[in-house]
């Protein structure tokens, strides 16, 4: 009988370790890991968080809780309390009842009542990607050791999943471009150069005929050329301005910071990208052109109630202009409140101005201006 307990927890392990060089999608690898686990150490409740840059959980994967359950308790947590214990501290932890740790934090409302528990980081080598936590034993009031030491290994288990997907990523990254790359020298090597050769060529023969039909129509497929050069010499700037923007520019920088505002306003900001926004923008620029448009979607987020916003960044004519648009209450005269005067100071430093106008259909548009001439 033992040899048989044996054999079906080495065949459940089996099943969840090959998966992980399998082509299924993370998310399923890890919720079969946590499930796994919950079964290998009798736990009522598992969970698996996965970390983001500044060490806050950015997925949470449960197994045990109904989803009608998940959605009354609300958000997923951010790593307080006993769940921070393995993020600030990685290593195993078992208690035999959260609630009286001296870091819990308490559960929202409508959240099961939990008490033993036991807690693994998420690993390889020195890299921590997550955390693998699991609560209230069936058969037993607390987890032993030979639980924690499984649950270390499935954690493990874990962490290989976790970095083989993320290199994947990086592979798929790299790929992608070292094909634009190849395209953009390609096009620029090859078909301009045949394209320019092919112009010259009409060129002369433009100079070397009479017949005014002939030369009206080699006037028409010169001008043709040129159109398609142009066109060409656009995507060409296109592919090297998406590897510029995955790199980390002002414009990705943009994109991220309108993405993140959903969570305060509550829906996403339309967002207008004009101009050659990571090339002609210095760096003291961009730095306060980020810090403008942060401070007016937040000022929309605060005080305007707003149902749409629309974020304009143009860099035309001289100048990089943030321009914020919603349809709400309207934020107020630019002399009111320490947002919007900070806003005009940020403006005038660099030789700019900033303005917040009321619409006639309600709601305000706040304009940022500032040139990008080299000032004294």
């Amino acid at each position: 009988m033992e040899e048989s307990g044996h054999y079906t927890e080495a065949r459940r392990l089996l099943d969840v370790i090959l998966p992980v060089a399998s082509d299924l999608s993370l998310p399923v690898v890890l919720e079969r890991i946590v499930a796994a686990a919950c079964e290998l150490v009798g736990a009522r409740y598992g969970a698996l968080g996965v970390l983001a840059e500044d060490n806050t959980l950015a997925e949470f994967i449960t197994v045990g809780i109904d989803a009608e359950t998940i959605a009354r308790i609300g958000p997923p947590p951010q790593g307080h309390g006993v769940l921070g214990l393995l993020i600030w501290d990685p290593k195993p932890v078992r208690m035999d009842d959260i609630a009286e740790h001296a870091s819990s934090y308490g559960f929202p409302p409508d959240h099961p009542p939990m008490h033993s528990f036991l807690g693994a980081p998420v690993r390889v080598r020195d890299t921590v990607f997550g955390n693998l936590y699991l609560s209230e034993k069936r058969d037993a009031p607390r987890f032993t050791q030979d639980d924690e030491d499984l649950v270390v290994g499935l954690a493990a288990v874990a962490g290989v999943a976790i970095e083989n997907a993320r290199l994947h990523a990086r592979v798929r990254d790299v790929a992608v471009v070292e094909d634009r790359e190849r395209i953009a020298r390609d096009l620029h090597d090859t078909v301009i150069q045949q394209l320019y050769a092919t112009g010259l060529s009409l060129t002369a023969a433009l100079r070397m005929t009479e017949k005014d039909e002939v030369r009206e129509r080699l006037a028409r497929s010169i001008d043709d050329l040129d159109r398609t050069m142009r066109s060409i010499r656009s995507t060409i700037f296109a592919l090297e301005a998406a590897d510029r923007e995955e790199a980390g520019g002002l414009r990705s920088a943009i994109v991220t910071l309108v993405g993140r505002s959903e969570n305060a306003l509550g829906f996403s900001p339309r967002l207008t990208l004009d101009g050659l926004v990571d090339t002609l923008v210095p760096e003291d620029v961009a730095h306060n052109l980020l810090a403008a448009l942060r401070e007016s979607l937040s000022n929309v987020a605060k005080h305007a109630h707003a149902r749409q916003v629309d974020v304009e960044v143009l860099v035309r004519d001289g100048s990089a202009t943030v321009r914020v648009s919603d349809d709400g209450a309207g934020v107020g005269d630019v002399r009111e409140g320490n947002g919007l005067r900070n806003l005009a100071d940020r403006a005038a430093a660099l030789g700019g101005a900033f303005t917040a106008t009321r619409r006639e259909s309600g709601g305000t548009v706040a304009t940022w201006r500032v040139p990008l001439a080299r000032r004294s």
